[in-house]
């Protein structure tokens, strides 16, 4: 036994100013009453990480540092965080997030008290830095639940219901040898949970231990690898829970009739539309329409009519999906530079919605026939307005767009 209680994990790469911020985190706040170590997997960084690490080692941090000759992707550098650590329970932290302390060591006093647990899963606190503010709670639970090994059924139904993502947890290490195994088409926390569920008991603890941080002091609107998941992994979400039934089903634990598999084939396709109705608020909101038209069809043709992610976008949904397939059209037109909108009575607000959807700042806007050479001209046809007058004055036909023709297959 190397003597350590708790190995906090963190695979980094390129992220030089984030680590030394998380380092900080560790040097002045981590304080905990029983031996703990800082594993510090480094992708093949070509900044200073080494360097900002080997400062806190030298002022007295307890890290081990492991650094790749080369870049061998997040998901073999995630799991090297965890299979290099030495202590007897182990956590994830990203290199931008924050552990509360207390709560960590709240949580590894659980698993000392309760040993046929296999992992500690908690909600987290989604989390401004700047305002230093917690701005809500992934999942809540108003106490906390342990389930027995095998209980497969019992656990599934608790996700479902609870909408419940097993992301953040303490592990206890002899669990997780053989708990963490690659699983690239299944979603890893469903996968990973049977793995650990097959093994020994589960906790799902309502004190949270994990901030993660949406508005860092660092930098604005840096790219969240989390929430680039959220926006296109849902079919992933549904194999990992997929998996997770297959496992308990394969061990006994899920009696599988026409009867049960039918149930749990609506369960899983109901929690998959709900997270691509989240999803489609977040394209929404990124001003990416057409892709979360897509998924509107699918949550609708799912049996869904009216979510309240959806709501808020609903009506104004067909007018932006039909201009964001006009700038789309015109933005990829090779060697168009000026759209002429023909018939349309207020210009300036049409242009000023075409920009906000993504219209190249080089393609000029004009409402005016012939002040620009038909051949770099794409032709925008209002509703009542003739688009075949517009062929006939020589305008390519590929890019003279009707109102019409925009919207007819944006049906809701």
């Amino acid at each position: 036994m190397s003597g350590i209680k708790l190995s906090i994990c963190i695979p980094t790469y390129n992220r030089e100013p984030f680590l030394r911020h998380c380092l900080s985190y560790c040097e002045n706040d981590y304080k905990f009453d029983f031996p703990f170590e800082i594993v510090v997997c480094d992708n093949a960084s070509t900044d200073g990480t080494q360097q900002v690490v080997e400062e806190f080692i030298t002022r007295g941090l307890p890290i081990r540092y492991f650094r790749r000759d080369e870049n061998a992707g997040g998901g073999p550098n995630f799991a090297s965080a965890f299979r290099l650590g030495k202590g007897e329970y182990l956590i994830y932290l990203a290199d931008d997030d924050i552990l509360i302390p207390d709560a960590v060591a709240e949580t590894v006093a659980y698993l000392d008290q309760n040993p046929d647990v296999t992992a500690a899963q908690a909600p987290w606190f989604l989390y401004d830095e700047v305002g230093k503010t917690d701005l809500g709670q992934f999942f809540k639970l108003e106490y906390d639940v342990k389930f027995p090994r095998g209980s497969f059924t019992e656990v599934f139904q608790f996700i479902y219901e609870r909408h419940i993502f097993p992301e953040i947890a303490v592990y206890r290490a002899s669990a997780l040898r053989s708990a963490w195994v690659p699983r690239e088409f299944c979603f890893y926390p469903f996968s990973f949970l049977a793995h650990f569920l097959d093994q020994g008991a589960v906790s799902f603890l309502k004190r949270p231990f994990y901030r993660s941080v949406s508005n860092t002091v660092i930098v604005r609107d840096r790219p969240q690898a989390g929430t680039d998941e959220v926006m296109t992994s849902w079919d992933r979400y549904r194999a990992g829970l997929e998996y997770f039934l297959y496992t308990g089903a394969k061990r006994g634990a899920i009696a599988l009739t026409m009867e049960t598999r039918s149930k749990y084939e609506e369960m899983c396709k109901i929690f998959t539309l709900n997270r691509m109705a989240v999803a489609f608020r977040f394209w929404a909101l990124r001003k990416n329409f057409l892709k979360a038209y897509e998924l509107y069809i699918r949550i609708v043709w799912g049996g869904i009519l009216d979510h309240p992610e959806i709501r808020p976008f609903r009506d104004r949904l067909p007018l932006m999906v039909a201009i964001q397939t006009l700038v789309g059209e015109v933005n990829g037109a090779i060697g168009i530079n000026t759209l002429l909108l023909a018939g349309f009575s207020e210009i300036t607000a049409l242009e000023g919605l075409m920009r906000e959807l993504g219209l190249k700042p080089g393609v000029k806007v004009t409402a005016e026939i012939g002040a620009d050479p038909i051949e770099t001209t794409a032709v925008f046809v209002a509703d009542g307005s003739d688009r075949d007058y517009f062929v006939s004055l020589g305008y390519l036909p590929g890019i003279v767009l009707h109102e019409h023709d925009l919207a007819r297959h944006i049906i809701m």
